[in-house]
């Protein structure tokens, strides 16, 4: 049986999705205004965040649910490495420690994928098509802001192995909604989904107060008294 989880996924993430484009650091990013220091702590711990969902989803790959949307070139452990190298240097490896937000959103991929590994579907939704899909937009956003060069520090929001994005979002969706799975289960990945963007938003509010500390309370507090109306929804979907 199949459902168009896609399109629940993205009606039933609405909401989540502009909280997480509210939290104080991800508006001030969107502003332009990114601090290089909180930057690299969080390359740092999505390092940690995708090396724990591409060991489960390759650990998995014979699960009938999973499989199907284990896109390889999707994967961006090796492209994090990479900005690591860039940001820490050579010995970037001995230097990482996952912050608590982080951690616990390793915690729960793994918990998930013992669990109910079905659910990780949410997760890589959540995190993956949302790279692929704004990825261009923020890399521009960080290169100006940091005032970096050519792909220094910036390889997480490249994707060498999709030709064309949008083509391929449309056979990620198209995969998604062929799963075997029942409406049950759909509504489990949509709720699965909505906790990875609070996990993921716990993890930009610990970068808040780093930042408030590079540019100061006036400026922090002026960039985020307003609410976004969701305007990277269309574009992150």
């Amino acid at each position: 049986m199949s459902v168009a989880l896609a399109a629940q996924l993205r009606e039933g993430t609405k909401k989540s999705h502009t909280m997480a484009e509210n939290t104080g650091f991800v508006s001030c990013f969107l502003k332009g205004v990114v601090d290089k220091g909180s930057y690299r702590t969080l390359v740092a711990d999505l390092y940690f965040v995708y090396s724990a969902m591409e060991e489960e989803i390759a650990r998995l790959s014979s699960n009938p649910v999973i499989a199907p949307i284990a896109f390889p070139e999707l994967n961006r452990r090796e492209a994090l490495e990479q900005d690591l190298a860039y940001y820490f240097g050579a010995d970037w490896a001995q230097q990482l420690k996952a912050t608590p937000a982080a951690q616990a959103y390793v915690e729960r991929i793994r918990q998930v994928a013992q669990e109910a590994p079905e659910l990780l579907v949410g997760h890589h939704y959540t995190r993956y098509l949302g790279d692929l899909s704004g990825g261009q937009i923020l890399k521009t956003i960080a290169q100006k802001a940091m005032n970096l060069s050519d792909n220094d520090g910036l390889s997480f929001y490249s994707f060498p192995a999709i030709a064309d994005e949008k083509a391929f979002k449309t056979t990620y969706r198209a995969a998604m909604d062929q799963l075997p799975i029942d409406q049950a289960m759909a509504d489990r990945i949509v709720e699965e989904a909505n906790h990875a963007f609070h996990l993921n938003m716990k993890m930009f509010q610990e970068l808040e107060g780093n930042l408030v500390a590079a540019i100061g309370k006036v400026l922090f507090g002026f960039l985020t008294r307003r609410q976004r109306a969701g305007s990277t929804e269309a574009v992150a979907a």
